[in-house]
């Protein structure tokens, strides 16, 4: 079975929530101003935040037990970020922290804007329906952060609606190893005041114009980004993986 088929166990319903939407107005200059964010030059992390203000999402950013919350490791080679996936908008969330680079998968090559900035900033692309592929794209992963540059890789290779979501697949921890970059662990999670919301989700046939729209009505959306110690490359990919997981679902990670 190919690892990258587009499973989820979620439908759209997921993302239905009981929180009223704001009002058709405020939706329409969210809109605007979204448009006006994304036609803006600069740095990558600024045009991401300001993509998140003018959705109207809050980004709230912790470290674990103190630590800094950043993305990348200090050092000279790159960083492998991971994270669980619920939403498009974890993309965002993660560039406004770091102009980092993503595995995605090979469609997002012909989404509007997303294309010509992730192919400018080193996107990994995967063609998730031809495994032989597969050995290419780790090989690339590898060079990036050899090179030095970090990537985000969300190792459950599709959306899931809320933790503990699917399995995290091995291939890109083998690329952490070969290159000796440390693996970054980071929860994504969606808020409105306080409880925990779906409204972001982006799963099964949903298309992305129906789940901007849902954001674009949401109320008083925040997406908490937690940064977890890193792990160093040792070991085999499989326990790096269960160690990374572990981390990002909030347990205590397996000793070497």
């Amino acid at each position: 079975m190919n690892p990258y088929r587009a499973f989820s166990p979620c439908t759209p319903d997921c993302a239905r929530h009981a929180e009223a939407p704001v009002s058709p107005g405020t939706a329409a200059r969210r809109a605007a101003e979204l448009a006006a964010a994304l036609a803006r030059g600069g740095p990558l992390p600024q045009r991401a935040r300001s993509a998140l203000a003018a959705l109207g999402v809050a980004l709230d950013v912790r470290a674990e037990a103190g630590g800094r919350a950043t993305l990348s490791v200090p050092g000279s080679v790159g960083t492998l970020v991971v994270a669980n996936h619920q939403s498009w908008l974890d993309v965002v969330g993660l560039t406004a922290v770091e102009g980092v680079g993503f595995l995605a998968k090979r469609e997002i090559a012909r989404w509007p804007w997303v294309s010509s900035v992730a192919r400018r900033h080193g996107t990994v692309f995967v063609d998730r329906w031809a495994l032989r592929t597969l050995p290419d794209a780790v090989a690339a992963l590898r060079e990036r952060l050899r090179s030095g540059h970090s990537v985000v890789v969300f190792p459950e290779a599709t959306t899931h609606c809320a933790a503990p979501g699917g399995r995290f697949r091995h291939a890109a921890f083998q690329a952490a190893l070969d290159a000796g970059a440390p693996v970054r662990p980071v929860s994504l999670s969606y808020h409105q005041r306080g409880r925990p919301s779906r409204i972001a989700a982006f799963v099964g046939d949903d298309t992305l114009a129906h789940s901007l729209g849902r954001v674009l009505r949401a109320r008083e959306l925040t997406l908490r980004l937690t940064s977890h110690p890193a792990l160093a490359p040792d070991g085999d990919r499989a326990r790096l993986a269960r160690q990374a997981r572990e981390a990002v679902l909030g347990r205590e990670p397996a000793r070497a």
